[in-house]
């Protein structure tokens, strides 16, 4: 039976590679690859097309965030696995036995992926916060098994959620993620162990992925590598197969589109006011959007086909948007999925999206101001800034100086796919679909 380690880190480029030695080092025996991220080339549609082999119109998760029209509700980070409507490698994994108990033959581990709560993997950890009556949050995973968090946090101290996200995050989250794994990994010796180590993201878009910041991160990530691969290599022997899939490149932005006050000086989106400010107002709302990274999904309330129209035109000559999908034009980027919003905005290389609708900070939501993931109706990565007077999330959208999500046309919109043997297609590229079957291919299951 082999062994083999997928590690999915964001925002890794092959100039990164160059510049990590202990990476190099583990996977000096094998090969390394540029990979195409599938749009939209943000964490959960690449990681669930890595995990599926599938595109969005067959998996079914077309950004980070899901909108639900019939409870009109926007779910930001928070889908559990039944959102994701391919197969995953561990659900295939799962369903090859060894004769004659007829027992799963291979043991399956995944940490810290989005997505996982309910996921058929033998074993799983992700971060699963307590949200108390007060409004405070309690530390806390979801695991299988479900006393392993208590375990893992009686040996390594909580999960430092405030260093996995926000104007806090830095190396202790991907850290910590990586010493459970290896916790983990001593009890159970799973055979097939996905990790997804985050550190990659945050320097990259507070800063810029070739600033000062960013190739410090790039040396933070790889000293971690180093423990990590020696750890797991004394666990598993010298036969241990390691695949290191990038999951997008960040590219630098100096620009910022606002598509929903775009939206709403056409008097298409509503507001509500609210004792702390205006909120998104759903109902009244004939169009909105959920901004995500260099996207937007659009949604038209009752998918108006005069309405849809409209909001493509207002669209087509905007500052910082390449593309403009309505309708059937979705499927060109598949995805043509009931999830995805009636139009769908694309952002040029150097621009992203932001979630704003009000027009004037005075009237911006207490939340905008906080770090708060799930509440705001988009992405919103000025979370890793600070406002040194207020000490809370400043209103400030040109200080993001990096994003991703646009689909990856130019090289450096690529990322890479490194294994540490030559198990690789012989292909120029591969993209992040390729992911599923050359994993499945290791325990002979083939794609």
């Amino acid at each position: 039976m082999p062994s083999l380690i997928l590690l999915s880190i964001p925002g890794l480029r092959e100039k990164d590679v160059a510049a990590m030695p202990a990476l190099r080092e583990l996977t000096a025996a094998g090969q390394i690859a540029d990979l195409v991220p599938s749009f939209p080339c943000v964490t959960c549609p690449v990681q669930a097309a890595m995990t599926t082999g599938q595109l969005p119109r067959a998996h079914g998760v077309v950004g980070n965030g899901c909108y639900w029209p019939e409870h009109r509700r926007i779910e930001m980070w928070t889908a559990p696995n039944e959102c994701i409507e391919r197969p995953q490698i561990w659900d295939l994994l799962s369903h090859a036995t060894t004769e004659p108990d007829n027992v799963p033959s291979t043991v399956a581990a995944v940490w810290f992926l989005m997505h996982l709560r309910g996921c058929a993997a033998d074993y799983v950890c992700t971060p699963a916060p307590i949200h108390n009556p007060d409004g405070s949050e309690s530390l806390w995973c979801y695991t299988r098994p479900a006393e392993l968090y208590g375990l893992l946090r009686d040996e390594l101290g909580h999960f430092p959620l405030q260093h996995f996200w926000g104007p806090l995050a830095n190396l202790r989250s991907t850290a910590w993620i990586a010493a459970s794994a290896v916790s983990a990994a001593r009890r159970w010796k799973p055979d097939f162990f996905m990790i997804y180590l985050p550190h990659l993201d945050y320097a990259a878009q507070r800063t810029g992925p070739d600033s000062p910041p960013a190739q410090k991160a790039v040396a933070e990530l790889d000293d971690v590598l180093g423990r990590l691969g020696a750890a797991m290599g004394e666990i598993y022997g010298p036969q241990l197969l390691w695949l290191v899939a990038g999951e997008y490149a960040i590219t630098s932005v100096d620009h910022v589109a606002y598509p929903n006050r775009v939206l709403r000086q056409a008097g298409l989106l509503a507001v509500r006011e609210e004792p702390d400010g205006e909120h998104l107002d759903l109902a009244a709302s004939r169009a909105w959007a959920l901004a995500d990274h260099q996207f937007s999904h659009v949604f038209v309330a009752g998918h108006d086909a005069e309405t849809t129209a409209r909001v493509a035109e207002l669209f087509r000559a905007e500052p910082g948007i390449a593309e403009v999908l309505a309708g059937p034009e979705r499927a060109r980027y598949a995805l043509d999925h009931p999830h995805s919003g009636d139009v769908v905005l694309i952002s040029a290389p150097n621009s992203w999206q932001a979630y704003y609708y009000w027009l004037s900070d005075e009237r911006a939501p207490a939340f905008a101001r906080t770090v708060d993931i799930h509440r705001k109706p988009g992405y919103d990565p000025v979370e890793l800034h600070v406002d040194p007077a207020t000490k809370g999330i400043p209103l400030d959208a040109t200080l993001v100086r990096g994003s991703h999500g646009a689909p990856a046309r130019d090289h450096a919109q690529r990322t890479v796919l490194v294994a540490s043997q030559p198990i690789l297609p012989a292909r120029p590229t591969l993209s992040d679909t390729d992911v599923f079957d050359i994993v499945l291919g290791q325990f002979g299951l083939g794609g």
